[in-house]
This record gives structure tokens, C-alpha cells and sequence, in this order.
């Protein structure tokens, strides 16, 4: 019996993909053999040594110790592109708000007193203060062309829009799914002298804190949008706060809002709404309950950030997984000390991602204490399991 622990509210779809006769599942259970999270922040938590992964139901795992999961041998799993959708419509809703000034808009008319005649007067009066422009023929710069900057792209295409896109790390597979209408920019300062609005799309990191910058700003056309749906941080709120009031920069749309942003006419600050929808919860609570059991049960590795992606068809063999350094000569020692107590190996795949590999061997014959004492000795080795 596997025991999952649930750290926040999981959908229910998520938590039906686990078996009942073969998983138990609890906010509070002892030595649980994964974690399943949201938003919860892991870094003050004394983690048990029996869990075996983790697994967040969304992007981002900056509220997850990797580091430290990653030197136990434990894959830490997301859920790429799964909220992407919902995502994306909260970009285009945003850029239509801020290009329309809905929101003041909306505000000047609910504060309207006096009878009917009375307030068509003074909306017929006051609308001149809320013109705003239209987004088709605009250019729209999208930085990070991952799940959801491929969405936003190819939607805004779709909307008259012209887009220019930045990613240096964009896979051969990624430019399949991107509208072929999507120029290239070769840098990030390139793509801010050629746009309108500029939507983000990228993890924060050290080179991504302040991307937005006040330097940055002043090469954007005067009359810009910026979006913020991606991390709190990748933006200077004060850099762009001192645009708006310059009369340099249109508006800032954004999902975090900070005392520096919060007053300002010209923002609008959202509540972290970006996956906030029934669908997107749904979508990443299944997709992670299925990869937490695909590694659980079969040792396959899908979605990890700190491992790299090892799936292998089971055989009819006896599958041990092993997490390691990535160091010369691993699966030489591993394939020697199997040999050596007589295993004939009927399928191996290791693969490596950083300073991290992944091993899966499916062998002739049970693993016995002494086998996978020794493959624990291996200087290197992480953590050994049969699957």
C-alpha cells in the first residue's frame, strides 16, 4: 500500500487516479511514500525520509526544496502546460483591460448617481476619459515560448496581431506547435524595440529577478502594455510605476500585487488568478497523480525538474531504479555488481540531466538485500528501489 500526503486541497479528479486498494491518501499520514501540493511551502518542513518523490500541482516549485530532494535521489514532478490554457486567457483578457480601460471604465460607471437620465448624461459626458485603442495591427513580444507563451503567441496571432517571440531554449518540438507568423527576436532588448505589449512567460531566477527593468522599459515604443502572469520578481514594480508617471509606458498588468503597485491607476494588480479555474486545477492534479504513480509503481520518471525523463516498457523481468550522480563509469559498476550476483540484465536505460542521472534495469530475477545493499554502495548512488 502506497501512502500519499496531500499538503493542500488536491482536486478530486486528480485523487481518483489513485487505486484505493492500492494507495492511502491524507493531509495527516505518517511515513508517506510521496507528497502531493499546490501552494504549500515546503522549505521549513522536516520531510520524511520514507517519501520517495514529490509531486506540485501546477508550474512552479519555487515553494519546493529541489536541492535537497534532488541529493536523496527523490524526483520532484509538475505539471507543464496543464494551466496553460487558463493562463493564456487571462493574458488576452488582460491586454484587452488595459487597451480598453475597462476596469476604470467599469468604476466611473458604477459610481454614477441620480436617476437613469441622469447617468446617461454623465456617461455620455465622462466616456471621453476611458478611449482606449484596439489590439489588432498591434505587436505583441512574448518572452518564454514554453506551454503557455506558445498559446498566447498563436491566440494573439489569431486576434489580427503581429508577435515577435524570444527563447533561446525553444525545442525543435516547441516550434511545431508555434503559428509560423511568429517573428524571432535574438534578444530580449531587441524584442522590447519592436513590440507594443510584451507578455513574460519564463520561471524566475537569478537571470530572470528584474527582467523588466528600468532600462528595458525605455526601449519599448512610448504607449506600451506590459503582462506579468508568469512570477512575482521578473518585473521592477518601481521601474514601472516611474514609466506609467512619465507617461512613457500605457499600463502593467500583472497577477502580484505589491504596495508599490496597488494605488496606481494604471495597474492592474490581480490576486494570482493565472490557474485559478476549475479546468486548470483538474488538469494538474491529474497529470501529476499520473506521473507520481507511473514512478511509483514502474519507476518511470515524466515532468521531473531535477531528473531527466526516463520511461521504459516493463518486461516480464524484475525493474530496480536507481538515482545517481552523474558521474564516469555508473553503469559499468551497476551492470558489474548485477553480473556478479547473477542477474542477467533484459532491459537497462540510463539517461542524465545536469549533475543528476537515472537508471532503469529490468533483470531476470529478484533483487535480493544483498544485491541492493551493494548497488546502494556505489560511490555516487542516490537512492536505489524495486519497482
Amino acid at each position: 500500500m502506497y501512502k500519499i500526503q496531500t499538503l493542500n486541497n488536491i482536486s478530486v479528479r486528480g485523487l481518483e487516479r489513485f487505486a484505493r486498494d492500492r494507495y492511502e491518501l491524507a493531509s495527516e499520514i505518517p511515513s508517506p511514500h510521496a507528497i502531493m501540493l499546490r501552494s504549500f511551502n515546503m522549505h521549513d518542513m522536516d520531510i520524511p525520509a520514507s517519501v520517495l518523490a514529490v509531486g506540485r500541482a501546477g508550474a512552479g516549485v519555487n515553494n519546493i526544496p529541489v536541492d535537497k530532494l534532488s541529493a536523496r535521489g527523490a524526483p520532484v514532478f509538475n505539471a507543464p502546460g496543464a494551466n496553460a490554457n487558463a493562463v493564456k486567457e487571462l493574458v488576452i483578457a488582460g491586454m484587452l483591460m488595459a487597451a480598453r480601460n475597462l476596469l476604470p471604465a467599469w468604476d466611473f460607471a458604477r459610481r454614477a448617481e441620480g436617476d437613469d437620465a441622469s447617468i446617461d448624461k454623465t456617461v455620455e459626458k465622462g466616456k471621453k476619459d476611458y478611449a482606449g485603442f484596439e489590439i489588432a495591427g498591434r505587436t505583441l513580444g512574448v518572452i518564454g515560448l514554453g506551454a503557455i507563451g506558445r498559446l498566447v503567441a498563436n491566440t494573439a496571432i489569431d486576434l489580427d496581431m503581429k508577435v515577435v517571440g524570444f527563447d533561446p531554449g525553444l525545442t525543435v518540438q516547441g516550434a511545431w506547435k508555434l503559428s509560423s507568423a511568429v517573428a524571432q527576436a535574438h534578444s530580449v532588448d531587441e524584442l522590447f524595440s519592436r513590440v507594443d505589449f510584451i507578455s513574460i512567460h519564463v520561471p524566475l531566477t537569478d537571470g530572470t529577478r528584474k527582467l523588466v527593468n528600468t532600462e528595458r522599459l525605455r526601449l519599448m515604443r512610448k504607449g506600451g502594455v506590459v503582462l506579468n502572469f508568469a512570477r512575482g520578481g521578473i518585473v521592477d514594480d518601481v521601474a514601472v510605476c516611474k514609466s506609467i508617471e512619465a507617461g512613457h509606458l500605457y499600463a502593467y498588468v500583472c497577477d502580484f500585487p505589491s504596495n508599490a503597485l496597488k494605488n496606481n491607476s494604471r495597474v492592474i494588480a490581480l490576486p494570482h488568478l493565472g490557474a485559478s479555474t476549475e479546468e486548470a486545477e483538474d488538469n494538474c492534479a491529474v497529470m501529476v497523480a499520473d506521473q507520481l504513480r507511473d514512478y511509483l509503481e514502474n519507476g518511470n520518471i515524466v515532468n521531473a525538474v531535477n531528473f531527466p525523463e526516463v520511461a521504459m516498457p516493463r518486461s516480464e523481468g524484475f525493474r530496480v531504479a536507481i538515482a545517481n550522480r552523474n558521474v564516469p563509469n555508473m553503469v559499468g559498476q551497476i551492470s558489474t555488481k548485477l553480473a556478479t550476483a547473477g542477474c542477467n540484465i533484459i532491459d537497462m536505460l540510463n539517461k542524465s540531466k545536469g549533475d543528476l542521472a537515472y537508471t532503469l534495469v529490468d533483470v531476470n530475477q529478484p533483487l535480493n538485500e544483498t544485491l541492493l545493499k551493494d548497488l546502494r554502495g556505489i560511490d555516487g548512488v542516490l537512492a536505489v528501489r524495486v519497482c
